[in-house]
C-alpha cells in the first residue's frame, strides 16, 4: 500500500498570511511515531513559517513554534488540527495580530 493523501490545502488567512497543511496515512509509522500518519502543518507570517507541527523520520511527533521546537503528543488527526488551531490563534494573539 502507498501512502494515501488525506488533505493538502493553503489557506490564506490574511494578505500576509496563510496555512499549508497536508496529511497522509501511510502503510508504516514514520519511526519513531507509532500511528499510522504523516504530517506537515505550517502557519507562514510575512513569508516566515511562525509555527509548524510535523513528524520527521528520526524526530517523531513535535511541534516549532519559531526556533523553538518541543515534543508533540499525537492522538489522531482531529485532535492534530485543534491542537494547531488553538496554536496559531494563541501566536496571534501574543503578536497582536487578533
Amino acid at each position: 500500500m502507498k501512502a494515501i493523501s488525506l488533505i493538502r490545502r493553503r489557506v490564506v488567512l490574511a494578505p500576509d498570511a496563510f496555512v499549508e497543511v497536508a496529511v497522509w496515512r501511510v502503510p508504516q509509522p514514520v519511526p519513531p511515531s507509532a500511528h499510522d500518519f504523516k504530517y506537515r502543518l505550517a502557519y507562514i507570517v510575512a513569508n516566515k513559517c511562525v509555527l509548524r507541527y510535523d513528524n520527521e523520520r528520526n524526530k517523531g511527533d513535535h511541534r516549532h513554534v519559531g526556533t523553538v521546537e518541543a515534543p508533540y503528543a499525537f492522538s489522531g488527526p482531529d485532535q492534530l488540527m485543534a491542537d494547531f488551531n488553538a496554536d496559531i490563534v494563541r501566536w496571534n494573539h501574543e503578536n497582536g495580530r487578533s
